[in-house]
């Protein structure tokens, strides 16, 4: 049933911190973004007012907690309660990258889960379901009470992989820049009949690592480095070097999310990296737009695509590789 001649009922909308990425995903669903003023009072608090009538009706809130992950945060949870206090049927918070995601365990003597913590707000808030790409740990899914989606973006990474590698998979290597990434690489290295390769890192403390050493054999190949996000690229860099000490002959890298903070844009520049892909889970800053290293693929068709099966009760399962 169509709510008013137009559009089915639902409604879409979404927060500051990556508009070009929710009107991406509005076009691809053949829709408008629905009306919400986003906006400041003088001392810097958050406003917001839901501009259409939303009774009954399903949301969605595409709001990456991305840099500036304090206030996109805010922006979402106050939409969330808007929505709710708006009569929504269902209000899904849609987060293509999940801030604070790096803190998914204690990992030292009073110390936060932050993962948990964000979980807990975005449920307080009043979402009925969350939606989120690539998380940095998978087990965050169990910090919420609420149905969770977790999508990939391995659709629209190993599509532009088979594209620019064809024909090369027995010269390609697919490497995880630490332990943590070995799985993720596996499954791509399996897609793509390459070989699989593990770089052994040591981290000192927080967005500082040593790399030590090279599982597998890259002399003679391409390697292509694989993660779920790209912060300083100290990591990344670091295990560019040393697949270029090890005989690589050429060297790629792809990442869902770009946070791309600090000196990560300077770091891709001076690296042996020809070319750093990544999707616009996150808008990119200035400086990262305007790198000649990194190119950006859009993952706008794959969360419209899961925004119209979950209104329309369908299954999610075939979006996954």
């Amino acid at each position: 049933m169509a709510s008013n001649g137009h559009y089915p009922d639902y409604r879409v909308f979404c927060g500051n911190a990556n508009r070009p990425l929710a009107e991406a995903i509005a076009k691809e669903l053949g829709r408008p973004l629905a009306r919400a003023t986003v906006g400041r009072f003088s001392d810097g608090e958050i406003q917001v007012e839901i501009g259409e009538n939303v009774r009954g009706l399903d949301t969605f809130i595409i709001q990456s907690t991305s840099p500036d992950a304090n206030t996109n945060l805010m922006e979402l949870l106050i939409m969330i309660d808007a929505l709710k206090r708006a009569s929504a049927g269902s209000i899904n918070a849609v987060l293509p990258y999940y801030g604070y995601a790096r803190q998914d365990r204690k990992v030292a003597p009073r110390v936060p889960i932050t993962a948990k913590l964000i979980a807990d707000l975005i449920e307080a808030a009043g979402a009925t379901r969350v939606v989120s790409m690539d998380m940095h740990a998978g087990q965050i899914q169990g910090f919420f009470n609420v149905p969770f989606d977790h999508l990939y973006a391995a659709p629209v990474l190993l599509e532009h992989m088979r594209k620019r590698f064809d024909g090369s998979a027995h010269d390609l290597v697919i490497v995880s820049p630490d332990a943590g990434g070995v799985e993720r690489a596996r499954a791509y290295s399996k897609r793509l009949g390459a070989g699989l390769g593990i770089v052994d890192k040591r981290r000192t403390k927080p967005n500082v690592a040593e790399i030590m050493n090279v599982i597998g054999d890259v002399n003679g190949k391409v390697a292509v480095l694989l993660d779920d996000m790209i912060d300083t690229a100290g990591t990344l860099t670091q295990a560019a070097n040393a697949l270029v000490d090890k005989g690589a002959t050429r060297v790629f890298a792809y990442a869902t999310h770009a946070v791309l903070s600090g000196p990560a844009v300077d770091r891709i520049m001076k690296s042996p990296i020809e070319e750093v892909v990544v999707t616009d889970s996150i808008q990119l800053a200035p400086p990262a737009a305007a790198c000649p290293k990194i190119r950006t693929l859009s993952v706008a068709g794959l969360l419209a695509e899961a925004i119209r099966r979950i209104h329309s009760a369908d299954s999610l399962s075939s979006l996954f590789v």
